[in-house]
């Protein structure tokens, strides 16, 4: 069978799942805002803005009008910055597919609702948790785009929803599983950007191996008690949507939340960070957002409070660092 999509948003995820899907057989059609890289797509096969230098298949092609590109799609691929996620697909939903399973390409939590992405989804489409669907993994954008081994995660509560989209996305060097755990793999992709800020914030300090290791264990200690709460499977964030993307984003050199945690933490000002980023690091806005919901539901996050303490409340990133390593001694466990 071959499956039709439409990707909402041309950034480079947008176009790497584009390209994925195109790979796999399927048909696939990418909205973007800007007119030049819709046109860079179309008439030189290449994103020059989110993935210069990488060639895309002829047979992904992108339009402006998302008319175009919702008509007749099979899965509506929303890859679009969290925060503006309501405004856009507000926009978007009379034209919807009455079928069509809406997936989940972001890794966030909006501010002021505390709501996952697929809860937006859900609320605003006002469509049933069985036609609304996540994917989320160890995904750096460029290396899936250039034909890296990698993997992710499909998770649907409908198996079938789940394994159509599995199908659609399977490629020779792209493998995909399935879940039911929407929860957990959503959680898993928003959380580990607030912690993959904090680890390339120590290594700006000029801290190491173990420092980072450090970080990244007990924010994946974060997630999953953050998890447990909230009714996701905790077996989830051993896998590929939790400690597997974590992982990712806390190591690659190409990872945005990292990257903008390390200039953090060599001594650039917040705001000349965010003028030297070119793409959104979803951490940075989602760490309110995230620590709000742990509070709604009682579960300690000191990473994450941390993290948002020196984004937005003005705390200097050692005496962060100092407050986290001098907190009172625990079980390992505690919490879950």
């Amino acid at each position: 069978m071959t499956f039709r999509t439409a990707v909402m948003g041309s950034g480079s995820w947008g176009t790497t799942f584009a390209k994925m899907l195109d790979d796999a057989g399927g048909e696939v059609t990418v909205w973007g805002r800007r007119s030049e890289v819709v046109e860079g797509i179309n008439e030189r096969h290449e994103n020059t803005e989110y993935l210069p230098g990488v060639p895309l298949p002829e047979g992904v092609r992108a339009t402006l009008d998302p008319a175009e590109a919702l008509r007749g799609a099979d899965f509506v691929a929303l890859a679009v910055p969290a925060q503006t996620l309501r405004e856009n697909l507000g926009g978007w939903v009379p034209l919807l597919p009455r079928e069509a399973v809406l997936v989940s390409l972001m890794k966030g939590v909006e501010l002021g609702t505390t709501r996952r992405m697929s809860e937006v989804i859900r609320e605003v489409a006002d469509v049933p948790e069985e036609r609304v669907a996540v994917f989320s993994g160890p995904n750096v954008a460029r290396e899936i785009a250039t034909g890296e081994p990698s993997a992710a995660v499909a998770a649907c509560v409908d198996e079938d929803a789940a394994r159509g989209l599995q199908a659609a996305t399977m490629t020779s060097y792209f493998r995909v599983y399935t879940s039911t755990d929407v929860i957990g793999c959503e959680l898993g992709g928003a959380v580990k950007n607030v912690v993959a800020l904090c680890v390339g914030m120590s290594a700006g300090l000029g801290f190491g191996a173990n420092t980072q290791a450090l970080l990244m264990t007990r924010g994946l200690a974060e997630i999953t008690r953050l998890g447990a709460a909230l009714g996701a499977d905790e077996h989830t964030f051993a896998g590929l949507a939790g400690m597997g993307d974590l992982v990712a984003s806390c190591v690659s050199p190409l990872a945005r939340n990292r990257t903008f945690g390390e200039n953090l933490g060599r001594g650039m000002t917040l705001d000349e960070v965010i003028a030297v980023t070119r793409q959104t690091a979803e951490g940075v806005k989602s760490a309110e957002a995230v620590l709000e919901l742990a509070r709604k539901h009682n579960v300690e996050m000191p990473i994450t409070e941390a993290v948002t303490a020196v984004l937005h409340r003005g705390m200097p990133i050692k005496e962060a660092a100092i407050s986290l390593i001098s907190r009172s001694p625990k079980p390992e466990r505690y919490g879950v």
